[in-house]
């Protein structure tokens, strides 16, 4: 039981099988960023409680070579933690390296507001009904609140800085 839930009460509320959350809760099964965000809406709880780190040091420094980083699509994109999880932090800051193909797999929306640069590659962008291609030295900022979405198109990789308000992962 997490949060006084059975997994047959999160798995309804996440909209999946009670079997996919176990095999996400062993690691047999990689959920995508979208499966992400519902998981920790309903335990009301940001994805740093689901993937603690010890790599931090008292909340303020997150050292290169020692971040928390987590797989995040079929196409093996990850996210690089760069705010500590310890500490009462406002925001979070994330290194997205996606994979040509990689992305979101499907639309969010969440309470906040998210700013990104583009450093390296190209960035397919969707945010209520318009898709933006952004481009290394690009920027963007929106309210989460707007369904949302992103993917590499390219067939490089794409690495992107990506900060919001307040964390969820």
């Amino acid at each position: 039981m997490i949060k006084g839930l059975k997994l047959r009460d999160l798995a309804e509320r996440v909209g999946c099988s009670e079997s996919m959350i176990s095999k996400i809760e062993n690691n047999a099964a990689l959920p995508s960023v979208t499966v992400l965000h519902k998981i920790v809406a309903s335990l009301n709880v940001s994805m740093s409680v689901l993937f603690a780190d010890d790599c931090v040091d008292r909340g303020i420094v997150s050292r290169r070579g020692a971040r928390l980083k987590f797989t995040i699509d079929k196409a093996g994109s990850q996210l690089e933690r760069l705010i500590p999880s310890e500490g009462d932090h406002l925001l979070e800051g994330n290194l997205h390296t996606l994979a040509p193909g990689g992305g979101s797999e499907g639309r969010l929306s969440h309470e906040g507001e998210e700013v990104g640069f583009v450093v390296q590659g190209e960035l397919e962008l969707s945010v209520g009904d318009r898709v933006y291609t952004l481009k290394s030295g690009d920027s963007f900022v929106f309210r989460s609140e707007i369904p949302h979405s992103y993917r590499n198109p390219g067939k490089t990789r794409t690495r992107v800085i990506w900060v919001s308000t307040p964390p969820t992962f």
